[in-house]
């Protein structure tokens, strides 16, 4: 499956009006992100929408990573089979699938796009969010796989369905190529036993297979890598805290270079304080709002996925929201953000415990690559542990990975850009190498 591309340099930035594109990607994907990536060559071109409502315009950024692989890929994100679901309840399945190849269109364009035809896309890597105990690492999409995935639905309602649908539809739109699933929780396979066991009959974890998974792999699993480079050794000689804040958040104790331990647990609701999930709460409190509040178990979900955590706290879940607010006073804010950074200080503090030796803390995500001041909440007082931040490289603005701890600091800490597109693209390339 591999392509013969004619590669025609693309300028740095190149930017369609939002009309341009009216009727065809804008209706596709509505008011969301679309990421995707495609390659040619030896090279891996990315390209990102972003929300026309932010800057009155879609804005197609590239970027170049060399790859020793000659196949051009296509990277669809988790949020593909959304849509799929979303405009097939609208009876406009075939609506989504003609604007899709609108949008596949625009980048074999003659004058605009930077590929020489359709035929330069080798393969299609999807994000997949759950894998269950099936996979430990990326699969060739096989009817096998789409049987696990059905199988494993139950242990993601809302998620396994939309990754199915994204799956079948690239599949009809690509139907000779080959087609990977890379999984959120494969990273975390590695987890030994007291890790992922809850202390429930173990009946459930053997029949039901209740246990921690861990989310948010992909990401944990890069930035481990890109810090490793930055250290100067093996991946698989460090031990590493990765933390992942961004709307959802997640923390992974990584040994070796195999994840050991992380906050997210069978679903994405359990650990760290994010933007609308409560993350960790007494497990009583189900029978307690339904006791006292008359709430049914749906709507208990609803509450601590949708509309906890730093919502719950002060009604905002955006971070520069609440900084703003804190500042000017907000008593709530000031509260949210002291308590976000205090669960992220008691997890630092356990994983270290848990790891031994720390080499190094890396902070990414939207929040985490960001934001100076949670980044300085979240490590203060853990200098006794050898973490000492250097305050003015923290503050320092950069989308550049870098260091931010002092040269007095036995624990180095790094801002590391999370790109978990280029590492759905990378898998796809390995798996089929």
């Amino acid at each position: 499956m591999s392509a013969s591309v004619a590669i025609r340099e693309p300028p740095a930035r190149f930017t369609l009006r939002a009309d341009t594109l009216a009727q065809s990607v804008v209706i596709l994907l509505g008011m969301s992100v679309l990421q995707r990536a495609v390659g040619f060559g030896r090279s891996i071109l990315f390209c990102r929408w972003i929300e026309p409502e932010q800057l009155g315009q879609w804005d197609l950024t590239y970027a170049f990573l060399e790859l020793a692989a000659p196949i051009a890929v296509l990277s669809l994100p988790a949020c593909f089979g959304r849509y799929v679901e979303h405009y097939r309840q609208r009876d406009q399945l075939r609506t989504f699938l003609w604007r899709t190849f609108v949008a596949i269109g625009l980048l074999t364009d003659p004058a605009r796009g930077v590929l020489r035809d359709g035929a330069a896309i080798g393969a299609v890597g999807h994000r997949v969010v759950h894998g269950g105990e099936d996979f430990s690492g990326s699969m060739r999409i096989t009817p096998q796989v789409i049987e696990a995935l059905e199988r494993n639905i139950p242990l993601a309602p809302l998620h396994n369905p939309a990754n199915l649908d994204g799956i079948r539809v690239a599949m009809e739109i690509f139907p000779d190529l080959p087609q990977v699933a890379v999984f959120d929780t494969a990273f975390h396979q590695t987890m030994p036993p007291r890790a992922f066991l809850y202390a429930i009959p173990y009946e459930l974890y053997e029949q039901d297979r209740v246990r921690r998974y861990g989310f948010h792999g992909t990401s944990h699993r890069f930035v481990a890598g890109e810090c490793a480079g930055l250290l100067g050794r093996p991946l698989e000689e460090c031990n590493l805290i990765t933390v992942h804040l961004g709307n959802g958040c997640s923390m992974t104790a990584i040994e070796n270079g195999r994840s050991i331990d992380t906050t997210l647990g069978m679903t994405p609701l359990e650990g760290l304080v994010m933007g609308t999930r409560s993350g960790d709460v007494d497990p009583a409190l189900h029978l307690f709002l339904k006791q006292n509040k008359g709430m049914e178990l749906e709507a208990i979900d609803a509450l601590l996925n949708k509309e906890s955590g730093l919502k719950g706290l002060c009604g905002m879940n955006d971070m520069r929201d609440i900084h703003r607010a804190a500042e000017a006073g907000d008593r709530r804010a000031a509260i949210a953000l002291e308590v976000q950074t205090y669960r992220n200080r008691k997890y630092l503090g356990a994983y270290m415990a848990v790891l031994g030796r720390v080499d190094a803390i890396v902070f990414t995500a939207g929040i985490g690559e960001n934001d100076a001041v949670v980044r300085a909440e979240s490590l203060r007082g853990l200098e006794h542990l050898g973490v000492v931040l250097d305050g003015g490289r923290n503050s320092e603005r950069s989308r550049e990975a870098r260091c931010i701890s002092s040269e007095a600091s036995r624990v180095r800490v790094f801002v590391i850009p999370t790109n978990e597109e280029l590492a759905i693209a990378k898998a796809t390339v390995s798996v089929l190498k």
